[in-house]
């Protein structure tokens, strides 16, 4: 961000923000585009296009015919944009979230999630993690059934597919993952606090960071290897992507990009596209039976 933006407070910062967002990603913006979005009157909106410009003397135009400003050619963002939360901004709408949320500015078509949590289940779970307490559930698994356990949750996490609660186990003594669509009956325990032996910082899995080596997979032909290499952002040098992912995550995500852990690259279905280039990182981690081709037979280097 600016250094000429320190001194602005955060809602005026917020509005600004949208305002370089408008203007860089759609191509203009306008007064009631501030009005509508911020339910602030004329006045407001005139002070905030007037201060853009200030700090930003050379990214809008304003077209006389239209009303509107327009990016100029020198256009330099003064505040960081996610391509992420960007994407998320375009398809959804900016600050979508509460109430209906804002019309989606730009048609899209994303996947529909068929399992996300029932939000009074999910509340319980959150306040707990918040607040540093533990939660009582039910949970239902293929392994063990249905059966009631006290968790100490500290994080949440998607694995591309569904959401997961990362927790102390009470019952099975140890940390896991539970999935929220197969939690019921949650019930936040404020009076048990979490244990020192239950404090994140034990969570061995959690804490440890994996750097992965994903390459495009030897199996392509070389025109076919530079797509991958497109795809995914790899340097054009060497051609690979370095993701670091907490080891208690590796697993899914793996599996979630359909990467080939195999050691000689052995995996052929046409969904793989890339290989871990260093799959003895692997070794000793819980959930990397997930990742595809790996095997705890592989030896290591």
């Amino acid at each position: 961000m600016d250094s000429s933006l320190e001194n602005v407070s955060q809602a005026q910062r917020e509005r600004l923000a949208f305002l370089e967002f408008r203007a860089y990603f759609l191509g203009e913006v306008r007064r009631t585009d501030l009005i509508a979005r911020f339910g602030i009157k004329t006045a407001a909106a005139t002070r905030d296009i007037a201060l853009y410009k200030e700090i930003a003397k050379d990214n809008l135009i304003q077209d006389q015919k239209s009303k509107a400003y327009l990016p100029a050619e020198t256009f330099v963002l003064q505040f960081e944009h996610s391509a992420e939360r960007v994407l998320t901004a375009l398809t959804k709408g900016f600050g979508e979230g509460m109430g209906g949320g804002a019309k989606a500015p730009i048609p899209s078509e994303v996947p529909r999630l068929l399992n996300l949590p029932a939000i009074h289940l999910l509340a319980p779970i959150t306040r707990a993690i918040h607040r540093k307490k533990a939660v009582k559930i039910v949970y239902s698994s293929f392994t063990s059934g249905e059966n009631a356990r006290e968790i100490a949750p500290f994080a949440l996490a998607n694995n591309g597919l569904r959401w997961h609660v990362r927790a102390y186990d009470r019952l099975k003594k140890g940390f896991r993952d539970f999935v929220l669509t197969r939690v019921s009956e949650p019930e936040f325990l404020d009076g048990s606090e979490v244990e020192e032996h239950e404090d994140p910082v034990n969570d061995l899995e959690w804490s440890r960071i994996v750097e992965l080596d994903l390459v495009p997979h030897p199996r392509l032909k070389s025109k076919d290897q530079a797509i991958v290499a497109m795809d995914y952002g790899m340097p054009s040098k060497d051609r690979v992507l370095k993701v670091r992912v907490r080891a208690a995550l590796v697993g899914y995500f793996l599996r979630q990009w359909s990467v080939d852990c195999s050691e000689e690259h052995e995996l052929s279905s046409e969904e793989i596209r890339l290989w871990l280039s260093n799959s003895r990182v692997l070794y000793a981690i819980n959930n990397a039976v997930l990742a595809p081709g790996y095997s705890k037979e592989q030896p290591v280097k």
